[in-house]
């Protein structure tokens, strides 16, 4: 890529769009495609063939999605495979049909099974049962990858997939009725050290600044209180109480988005379809997407306990084990990205901070 290279960002305003945006523009590429959700609806095959005619991107960052947690996924399952499968079909064959020079793809890793033998390498791919909850979602996520590889084994493209580990960061998402589990914890305990410390008025503040479901500004504080149950935040005659779904035991590895935006700039610059392939010999062109994660995983019940640390919230934690856990562990085995030359340099309590610091200002 050149600094002037025109460069789509397909979901610049996420999590994961903004944080490569913000890297591209830190190193000086000044000619990046940004449309907004109004101007350009991806899961509209007509508007999404029209931009490509018009803007002819050489790049593209396909970082849009619909995203969400456990409770999201399980609950929106149509929407979850019906916008994934539209927003990658749209972009990918239109970056095909308009001579795109490369392409990256950003999966998940929800894509492996289950039970997948850790730390998950990425011939693990297809080999077993995908976790039910989220399964609508990882299938759209293994078709988006399948459909790159089969666009480059046909047309000659250079489409690369590259698979995040769990991510956080700025502009996550912090709707409590569909976020992540760090981003969930983050805003529940923000909201619970400040109903130990009485301070009603920057609770107000926080459910105006990220609206929560049924929430009025009129509302008592009483109601608010009442209404903060439903989100697993108690006050009872002991003090606050946060209770958390499942066990605490599943084990999760996390990414800062700042460090995923280096990878994939590195990777977008540097690897190529082809060395992939090369690089392992196949037989078959298969299982040619690239792990990108830290390498390194702790417990639900630690990361409570971390985020508890981090944003000083001082009342009790317990776990509704009748909720579920999800898949038990899935740590990405990293070393494939670490020999072609980038590893991950953000630690999760230094990285947690940085956001927590975020979140309040």
């Amino acid at each position: 890529m050149q600094k002037s290279s025109r460069i789509y960002i397909a979901g610049h305003r996420g999590l994961v769009g903004s944080a490569i945006t913000r890297h591209l523009q830190t190193e000086g590429f000044t000619n990046l495609i940004l449309p907004g959700r109004s101007d350009l609806d991806l899961v509209n095959q007509d508007q999404v063939s029209a931009f490509f005619e018009k803007e002819k991107p050489e790049y593209v960052f396909l970082a849009a999605a619909k995203v969400g947690g456990i409770m999201a996924n399980n609950t929106y399952r149509a929407d979850f495979i019906y916008e994934n499968l539209q927003i990658q079909n749209n972009i990918i064959h239109n970056a095909w049909k308009h001579g795109v020079k490369k392409l990256l793809f950003l999966g998940s890793s929800c894509i492996y099974p289950k039970s997948c033998p850790q730390p998950m390498k990425e011939e693990y791919l297809l080999t077993d049962t995908l976790e039910y909850t989220n399964e609508p979602y990882a299938v759209a996520k293994i078709a988006g990858m399948k459909m790159c590889e089969s666009y480059n084994i046909q047309y000659g493209t250079d489409f690369v997939s590259v698979m995040p580990t769990n991510l956080y960061g700025p502009n996550d998402n912090y709707n409590l009725q569909g976020s992540h589990v760090l981003p969930a914890l983050i805003r529940k305990m923000h909201l619970g050290k400040s109903l130990v410390e009485g301070q009603m008025t920057e609770i107000r503040k926080d459910l105006s600044k990220r609206p929560m479901h049924g929430y009025t500004p009129d509302m008592s504080d009483d109601e608010i209180v009442t209404r903060l149950q439903e989100f697993g935040i108690f006050m009872g005659d002991k003090g606050v109480e946060i209770r958390l779904w499942g066990t605490g035991t599943p084990r999760r590895e996390f990414l800062h988005s700042d460090d995923l935006a280096e990878a994939v700039v590195f990777v977008m610059k540097h690897v190529s379809f082809a060395d992939v392939v090369n690089e392992r010999g196949l037989q078959e062109v298969r299982n040619t997407h690239i792990n990108v994660g830290s390498g390194v995983d702790l417990s639900i019940s630690e990361l409570a306990l971390l985020v508890q640390k981090i944003t000083g919230y001082s009342g009790e934690i317990s776990w509704d084990s009748s909720k579920p856990d999800g898949t038990y562990q899935k740590l990405m085995d990293v070393s494939r990205l670490k020999q072609l030359g980038w590893q991950a340099r953000i630690s999760l309590e230094e990285g947690i901070k940085k956001v927590y610091d975020d979140y309040k200002n």
